[in-house]
């Protein structure tokens, strides 16, 4: 299941983020790239042990630990340090699936993919998100500041760039519950939770809401 998720940076982390960017030392993306994914990765990225990516890489993970929707539709266990990505026109990154394990000590499993757009889409034209699913491609271009999640098993590229420049952070996700399916259960059971909460607080049936979906958070979280 895919999401959308608004707000996860406040303007003027945005601000903070951009300032960091224009300063810092971007290097080869294909450094940071599993062996087959090199040969279609054609971005830049921020040198991750600079000073600047780590003032960035705080502001977004605070970002994402700090927002109610992605918590409740990731329910992360741990989330990766990210990546700070530039293109610029004639950039891309083709067709590929992120690696199962992430780098790192311990490896982390890639449940989630997560792209925080710093860049707005009047900022550079073309540079879609294009995930791949059973019902086609999905292109995804959000306003700065918010969020794509989507899961790490699925095909996706980044359309070329033809003008301007496209910034973004990546990163993934462990999740306390590894199937795709069952979170999406989860997500739904809790909106029927939350508006039975709002329009019957003291009915049984809200009870049974709140047993179903900590039962079954609890039978599938590991």
């Amino acid at each position: 299941m895919l999401h959308c998720i608004p707000d996860i940076l406040e303007y003027a982390e945005l601000k903070k983020i951009r300032d960091a960017i224009a300063g810092g030392d971007f290097k080869d993306g294909k450094l940071t790239a599993g062996y087959r994914a090199k040969r279609v990765k054609n971005n830049l990225q921020m040198d991750r042990d600079s000073a600047s990516a780590q003032e960035i890489k705080s502001m977004v993970m605070k970002g994402l630990k700090r927002n109610k929707t992605f918590q409740e539709a990731a329910l992360p266990r741990t989330i990766r340090p990210p990546l700070i990505s530039r293109y610029s026109s004639g950039m891309n990154y083709g067709w590929h699936v992120d690696d199962a394990l992430m780098a790192g000590e311990p490896r982390v499993r890639s449940d989630l993919s997560i792209t925080v757009f710093l860049s707005g889409p009047e900022d550079y034209q073309g540079g879609e998100l294009v995930i791949s699913s059973p019902f086609g491609e999905q292109e995804v271009k959000l306003p700065a500041g918010a969020a794509v999640v989507y899961p790490s098993a699925t095909l996706h590229q980044v359309a070329p760039v033809t003008d301007g420049e496209r910034l973004a952070a990546v990163t993934w996700a462990r999740s306390y519950v590894r199937d795709a399916t069952q979170r999406e259960i989860l997500a739904d059971m809790l909106a029927i939770q939350k508006k039975l909460s709002a329009i019957a607080p003291d009915e049984p049936e809200t009870d049974l809401a709140f047993k179903t979906y900590s039962n079954l958070l609890r039978r599938w979280s590991d």
